[in-house]
């Protein structure tokens, strides 16, 4: 059968109308690829429920039709159920090398980093995979290594865009491609799939570079150890927070499994500059002068 007499199908499983659970699949004939795999967080109602996923029924009677599982990028909301999905649909997985990194780290957990073929690929990358040709885009965002992607079918182009940031001059890594989205736009996309938090608000979210002037300030005036939340993947972040504690002669601690795991992926990888003795156990907090003290 020729493929222009099949039926090209956009299938959301999770994170369409709500804050989680990213999951969409792109299906021609009797093959599909699937992109991002992600999981949420339960509220108050799911009393005793740790993490809820998208439901994989579907795959577990179409298991063999996905050639391919992409995931943009680390947040957990794109990539938490990864595991889950691969037990049920066993297939290769395309990422950018930091979010494989990640990956690899969740599939040992799960006993299943020997079973899982896995494929790192960069921007600009493309790809054939059955019926589709994918093209990775840079996608710049509050996290790093991120990617959208150009989805070439009989039927036209299809973008899936991803979370996103317009981010021109980002810590870590470099913008958006918008010039290669620009050149598919004028080509002709037949769809444009968007997933990026508060997308639909007026005006334009601020480079993390912004935060940099408020951060020295903090730093000047601290008359004792200054303290900082943020996800364990705000690598573009922690970065900074980084270098100026090495500026301003303090020691840093981090604190909580998934950060330090982040941060040491992160600089194994070469994204992250951790300069020399900078980092100090939590165990070597109550020995470190407080005025020359942050903790992450």
């Amino acid at each position: 059968m020729n493929n222009h007499k099949k039926k090209l199908e956009i299938i959301p499983f999770g994170g369409v109308g709500e804050f989680g659970m990213n999951m969409m699949g792109f299906r021609l004939g009797e093959e599909m690829i699937v992109l991002d795999a992600g999981m949420m967080f339960p509220d108050e109602s799911l009393m005793g429920v740790d993490v809820v996923i998208p439901d994989l029924s579907f795959f577990e009677a179409y298991a063999t039709q996905v050639k391919a599982i992409l995931i943009t990028h680390v947040h957990e909301d794109h990539i938490g159920s990864l595991p889950f999905l691969l037990k049920v649909s066993p297939a290769p997985v395309y990422a950018t090398r930091f979010t494989l990194a990640v990956a690899e780290h969740k599939l040992r957990e799960h006993g299943m980093l020997d079973s899982v073929d896995l494929h790192p690929v960069e921007p600009g990358d493309r790809l054939s995979i059955g019926p589709f040709q994918v093209e990775f885009i840079r996608a710049a965002h509050s996290t790093i290594d991120c990617i959208a992607l150009a989805i070439t079918t009989p039927f036209g182009t299809l973008i899936h865009a991803t979370d996103f940031k317009l981010d021109e001059s980002p810590i870590i890594g470099d913008p958006t491609d918008l010039a290669r989205l620009k050149e598919i736009a004028r080509e002709g996309v037949l769809a444009l799939l968007c997933d990026s938090t508060n997308v639909e608000r007026k005006g334009r979210t601020p480079s993390e570079r912004a935060v940099i002037p408020a951060f020295e300030k903090i730093f000047e005036n601290s008359p004792g150890r200054l303290i900082f939340t943020c996800f364990g993947s705000s690598i573009h972040r922690i970065q900074i927070i980084l270098e100026m504690a090495y500026e301003f002669q303090c020691q840093v601690a981090l604190v909580g499994q998934t950060l330090v795991r982040m941060v040491e992926t992160a600089s194994r990888e070469g994204y992250l500059n951790v300069p020399d003795d900078l980092l100090i156990t939590p165990a070597q907090v109550g020995h470190t002068p407080r005025k020359s003290l942050v903790m992450i």
